[in-house]
């Protein structure tokens, strides 16, 4: 062996970081920053949707993971678009997922005089000027990529003037539109971002936090870094489209002389195949009565995968698979949906629940005997234990359990064949009956009473095994058995802008479940056997009158890519 070499069992397998990490890494290492310190910073003109959660997720869990701190800060600059209704979801949400912010709320409107100070400042250090050109001359000076703007011609206003208009602005001096503060920079700048941005607007409207105290209001752009800086924010984490605002926020923290300022760091957007995350598009289909608000558990809003019966767990999964990269990309809806089945196969009992009945008569069964069998709540969890379930001579089982004339393979119920009803006896058909329209409603059949499961009968064997409920003691219940609102074979969008909605987005259809299952609380979740999870509905559901939304069926076309060796 080598002098230097270390014994294979020595070594330690190297662990993966992303490139946020490193960077982290980095910067400790130098000493830029002693600590971490990270937030979320949603603005709250709607709900957080599902590529809200990989950046929570992402930004509490760096701070855990460097013994830092989260904060949930509201970017609630904008008063035109905000309301509590939208700050109470997100609080809700942020908790759901776990992450810990603790005492740690704020609100950017709560700086709104550190912000007035710092554009106080901009202005005495000749960084800002007040502008009387309209939103459209604005937009005409600015030029494009391929043509540099030119000079505000108020943009040579004195100190003077322009402290005097801007103290006059904030005193409802002007009307809307009428004057705006703009950031002296370089109007010929290759990034459109710095060519003397707007930094605060003229706005006579009342603010859900500081009510009509102010009537000027900063821009996102000036405010957000500001705020970051306030709050000692050490790493500012956000998605690639604010990598070319990167330049506009060191300009702010710097020129506003914040000592040890945060820094910016982009990461790659999550989208999602064939769902709606627009916030325009959701507030669209809200207010068209398409879905039933922002919570309608075929969105993909927080609350509306809560709803839907998807855990914090699932969602920590699925953040954990997609990854943290600089490259955007699109994930299948199907990862979601493996995620969903992961967390919960282990953990939920597997009841029995009839979606499209058709009632099966046990001729020899004593007539109206209930005898309760015992049936394991989850046979790949044996601790879950199991649950006493009635069973009698009449149930009801599914449609496609039975065939008149099978094909080839079909091992399930049909003149002649002898089935195992799950945790019960086995049966054999031995007749049926049709109405007029030549639909079966009766399957008949008899049972052996010798092969009891749990009895040891081993004389025989069957391949094919059914679920049921009996009928006398079922309880029925409204299933709502979803799909992507969005059509996936002809796309996200039609040809005028509109979306492609999936008019089969919502089936609802009545289930005769076990007893039990009447019983079940708001956001309890059960797997269904042989059909899939279903979740208790949170808002429409009543106390003995559960409705049961269809999170997510068994089959899955998602695979987890290879491993490399």
């Amino acid at each position: 062996m080598a002098e230097n070499a270390r014994p294979a069992e020595e070594a330690k397998e190297p662990v993966s970081r992303h490139f946020i990490e490193q960077e982290i890494d980095k910067d400790l290492a130098e000493g830029v920053y002693n600590h971490v310190q990270t937030r979320f910073p949603p603005e709250p003109n709607g709900y957080l949707h599902i590529g809200h959660a990989k950046s929570i997720l992402l930004n509490s869990g760096l701070a855990t993971q460097y013994g830092g701190k989260f904060n949930l800060r509201f970017d609630d600059t904008n008063p035109t678009k905000e309301k509590t209704e939208y700050v109470e979801s997100i609080i809700a949400d942020v908790k759901w997922l776990g992450a810990d912010f603790e005492d740690r709320l704020f609100f950017a409107s709560d700086y709104f005089e550190t912000m007035y100070e710092c554009a106080v400042l901009l202005i005495k250090k000749g960084k800002a000027f007040v502008c009387d050109l309209s939103a459209d001359e604005i937009k005409e000076y600015r030029g494009d990529f391929n043509t540099p703007g030119k000079n505000s011609p108020y943009r040579d206003r004195s100190v003077e003037e322009n402290l005097k208009l801007f103290e006059e602005m904030k005193n409802g001096v002007y009307q809307d539109g009428e004057k705006v503060l703009r950031a002296k920079i370089d109007m010929a700048s290759p990034n459109i971002n710095m060519r003397d941005p707007v930094i605060y607007r003229v706005a006579h409207m009342p603010h859900h936090n500081t009510g009509d105290r102010w009537c000027i209001y900063p821009m996102y752009d000036f405010a957000h870094p500001i705020e970051d800086a306030v709050e000692h924010i050490t790493h500012s984490i956000c998605t690639l489209e604010f990598e070319d605002h990167r330049p506009l926020y060191d300009w702010v923290v710097r020129e506003c002389e914040f000592e040890n300022p945060p820094r910016q760091i982009e990461f790659a957007k999550l989208y999602l195949t064939n769902v709606v995350t627009g916030k325009r598009y959701i507030k669209k289909l809200v207010e068209d009565g398409i879905v039933d608000g922002w919570d309608d558990p075929r969105l993909v809003t927080i609350a509306a995968l809560r709803r839907r019966g998807y855990t914090p767990e699932s969602l920590k999964l699925f953040v954990d698979l997609v990854g943290v990269s600089k490259a955007n990309s699109s994930v299948s809806y199907a990862m979601l949906e493996y995620c969903i089945r992961e967390d919960l196969k282990l953990k939920k009992p597997r009841m029995m629940a009839v979606l499209d009945p058709v009632r099966l008569v046990i001729d020899n069964y004593p007539e109206g005997q209930t005898e309760m069998l015992p049936v394991p709540n989850n046979l790949e969890n044996p601790e879950l234990g199991e649950r006493m379930v009635p069973f009698s001579g009449e149930l009801y089982i599914e449609r496609e359990d039975f065939m008149e004339e099978p094909p080839k393979k079909y091992f399930r119920l049909f003149p002649g064949n002898e089935v195992r009803l799950m945790s019960a006896y086995f049966v054999t058909c031995t007749g049926f009956e049709k109405d007029e329209n030549g639909r079966v409603t009766v399957v008949h059949c008899t049972y052996d009473p010798e092969t009891k499961s749990g009895s040891g009968f081993n004389a025989r064997k069957v391949k094919g095994t059914i679920h049921w409920v009996s009928a006398p003691t079922a309880g029925c219940v409204e299933c709502r058995l979803y799909e992507n609102i969005i059509d996936e074979e002809k796309g996200k969008l039609n040809d005028d802008g509109t979306l492609n909605l999936n008019p089969n987005s919502r089936t609802i259809v009545s289930a005769y479940v076990e007893p039990s299952l009447m019983e079940a609380k708001k956001y309890d979740s059960f797997q269904f056997v042989r059909n899939g999870y279903y979740c208790v509905d949170s808002k429409d559901s009543t106390e003995g009158k559960p409705i049961y939304n269809r999170i997510v069926s068994l089959k899955s076309s998602f695979k987890l890519p290879q491993q490399n060796a």
